[in-house]
């Protein structure tokens, strides 16, 4: 269960930027044929309703943003941001949310949906309308707030579009100020956004758009009911989006309650392992092998970005004294620590000044941290879309990445389902790890 879970219920181009930023960093194109893995697109028939559109054909890949519709406002800030071609995701995604449509998005970690519902959000404000227009919900604190930063950045030359990040942990007073002057795209955890709508802070008469990210996650025991009070003070006509990178089957039932004729466009499983990231087994005897073995490891993954999960608190904490005593600099993240210190924590992993983060699977999902080249379980996940996730922490958009798994006899057969669910080859970490290693370099 996600460390954040606890918190919540508690706190309840245009012309003259156009080639400047076409030679940025971002999705080249190379990056973007990269990209293109087989896609299952489906479309559900039309419903007919008048008062959204209906999906009635499939959704056509758009090769480029300029091809989308976007006014210059926001093309300017997709290219300042860097991103020169949509990818896969971005190609078949984005217009159907610009166009009213009620999308169910599954595709890998890495691929862009964050931008690619970002976008769409963007193009549906009516910047005449100062009240809240679009709703977008995340799991986790960490990435609401990566949300709202790449909403901002995609949106930095819309003149006089308003956002905000609600999250728990933040400033209530602060929230209820900012939203008393209007708020036109709100990004935020389940717990304070249901809590500012119940409250009459959030007024939802004029919002459209609803976003569930990391969808299959939302969707279960725990998240369900916090995401049913919000669902149920918005308009009949709100138009609804899933993205994640795993849509189980008992969550693409549950839609059927509160989506209509949605397009669907959806990854096969044996798709979702990332054919950029090269994974590896460790096998142990038992627990008291592991830190030994990650001893050995650390003197040849110091120099790369690293994230290394474990699968409680209690661990992090006894992982992060174990290595310092060993002198050795780490980081940690997980639900305990305080807000304000896991924000430093995160700006310093992500600048690189920090580069071996410990972590639960706070982290697991949609953290955007692209210099990561290898991800270490520490601790198998009992979750097998939670593997997907983590691994998906490394080779983000077509880099390479590593995963190294620690397995014991007791997690042989959580690696075996993982294996035969998702058709992929865990290998054995051969002896030279250092030639290893320069396959992410």
């Amino acid at each position: 269960m996600n460390d954040n879970r606890e918190d919540d219920r508690v706190s309840q181009k245009t012309t003259g930027a156009n080639d400047s930023a076409r030679a940025g960093k971002g999705i080249t194109a190379a990056a973007a044929a990269m990209a293109k893995a087989e896609v299952n697109v489906e479309v559900a028939a039309a419903s007919g309703t008048e008062d959204r559109a209906s999906a009635s054909s499939q959704p056509r890949a758009i090769e480029t943003f300029e091809d989308m519709g976007f006014d210059d406002d926001i093309l300017r800030g997709i290219f300042a941001k860097g991103f020169e071609y949509p990818s896969v995701v971005q190609q078949l995604a984005t217009k159907p949310v610009m166009d009213g449509h009620d999308v169910i998005a599954q595709a890998q970690s890495g691929t862009g949906k964050t931008a690619s519902f970002s976008l769409g959000s963007l193009y549906r404000v009516d910047r005449r309308v100062g009240d809240n227009q679009v709703i977008i919900l995340s799991p986790t604190r960490e990435l609401a707030k990566q949300t709202h930063i790449v909403l901002s950045e995609l949106g930095d030359y819309v003149k006089g579009l308003t956002t905000r990040a609600l999250v728990g942990g933040g400033s209530v007073r602060d929230d209820i100020r900012a939203l008393r002057n209007g708020i036109q795209v709100v990004v935020g955890t389940p717990g304070r956004v249901a809590h500012m709508i119940a409250e009459g802070h959030l007024r939802t008469e004029e919002t459209k758009l609803f976003i569930l990210d990391e969808a299959d996650e939302m969707l279960q025991v725990g998240f369900e009911d916090q995401v049913r009070d919000v669902i149920r003070y918005l308009p009949e006509s709100v138009q609804c989006c899933l993205f994640s990178a795993t849509m189980p089957k008992e969550v693409l039932t549950l839609t059927t309650k509160f989506m209509r004729d949605p397009v669907k466009i959806l990854v096969k499983a044996d798709d979702l392992t990332l054919d950029g990231i090269k994974q590896f087994y460790v096998a142990l005897g038992d627990d008291r092998d592991k830190l030994a073995v990650l001893l050995d490891l650390y003197r040849e993954i110091s120099t790369s970005q690293t994230i290394i999960f474990a699968n409680t608190r209690r661990k992090v904490d006894w992982l992060q004294a174990a290595l310092e005593k060993e002198d050795f600099t780490v980081s940690a993240l997980h639900g305990d620590i305080e807000q304000r210190e896991r924000d430093v924590v995160m700006r310093e992993f992500r600048s690189g000044s920090s580069r071996v983060l410990l972590a639960t699977d706070v982290l697991a999902r949609g953290i955007d941290v692209q210099g990561v080249s290898l991800v270490i379980n520490f601790d198998i996940p009992a979750n097998r879309e939670n593997y997907i996730h983590r691994i998906g922490r490394s080779g983000r958009f077509g880099r390479k990445g590593i995963a190294i798994n620690f397995v014991t006899e007791r997690d042989a057969r959580y690696m075996r389902d993982i294996e035969q669910f998702y058709e992929t080859e865990i290998c054995e970490l051969p002896q030279d790890v250092a030639e290893t290693m320069a396959f992410a370099s």
